[in-house]
């Protein structure tokens, strides 16, 4: 009996666990891999911001006979759109790798079920910023002015980055707690596609007769950094100094990311130990 124990205990010595670094690369590749397994994968998602670009941002500078600023006025405000939508999709690739997948096996895997989580954030940095950058890309070939300088640039990019990974981590909160793709896919409008209208995408918040939401701060970061258009952070904040009204919703982001992704964690602990 003692020899056994020795054994045990020797072989569990021997066992190393990986480093969360290396582990979170090995789980980043392999969602990588299920989500870009053929071209086709990559292509289709790039069509919504094509067609934004080129098709709805004309016609509805067209239609609403507005000036050629608000096609760029719109263009951005479809980032408004494209996040929450790419990170809902990705979210089902969670459902099928717990009904058919490798979930089982990643669980008991000697690495913290937390990393299994973050893992999924980097593939939704990746293939959102690909459809962000592709979106810029004929929006600007279209003739779309964008007004970009450096200390904008951060502004936008770090405000398309915490919102990514805030809605990564409510996709995955929201695939651990559904438990078919039917259901979850019922309610990707009402998280997804029903804010981004109430969030000034296509009008001024001002003349939304709704509250705010989540993507206001957001997209008032990105058009502040993309079109130096402070009008959304001013009327989010009503201040005069366009730096302090920044911070603030850069600060309400890190919040946001930072509430989401614990909850992500911790919903997802629960459903793995039921």
């Amino acid at each position: 009996m003692t020899t056994a124990l020795e054994a045990v205990a020797l072989t569990a010595r021997g066992v190393r666990r990986p480093g969360h670094r290396s582990a979170l690369a090995t789980l980043a590749g392999r969602r990588f891999a299920l989500t870009a397994r053929t071209p086709r994968e990559l292509v289709v998602p790039l069509l919504t911001p094509v067609l934004f670009a080129l098709v709805i941002a004309p016609a509805l500078k067209t239609a609403l006979h507005t000036s050629a600023d608000y096609e760029s006025y719109v263009a951005l405000g479809t980032i408004g759109l494209l996040i929450p939508l790419n990170t809902m999709f990705l979210g089902i690739g969670s459902i099928v790798d717990r009904e058919s997948g490798a979930r089982r096996e990643l669980l008991a895997a000697p690495v913290p079920r937390s990393l299994l989580v973050l893992g999924n954030f980097p593939v939704a940095l990746a293939t959102t910023l690909l459809q962000i950058a592709v979106l810029l890309a004929f929006a600007t070939a279209r003739g779309i002015h964008f007004h970009a300088r450096g200390a904008g640039f951060l502004w936008s990019a770090a405000a398309v980055w915490l919102f990514t990974i805030g809605m990564a981590a409510a996709a995955e909160t929201l695939a651990s707690r559904v438990p078919r793709q039917e259901e979850y896919i019922a309610r990707v409008p009402a998280i997804a596609i029903a804010p981004w209208f109430l969030a000034g995408s296509l009008f001024p918040i001002t003349a939304m007769p709704v509250g705010l939401t989540w993507v206001t701060h957001a997209l008032a970061l990105i058009r502040y950094g993309l079109l130096d258009d402070p009008s959304g952070l001013h009327n989010v904040w009503r201040m005069g100094s366009t730096t302090a009204s920044a911070l603030l919703s850069l600060a309400v982001l890190v919040a946001f990311v930072a509430l989401l992704t614990r909850v992500a964690v911790r919903v997802f602990s629960r459903a793995a130990t039921q």
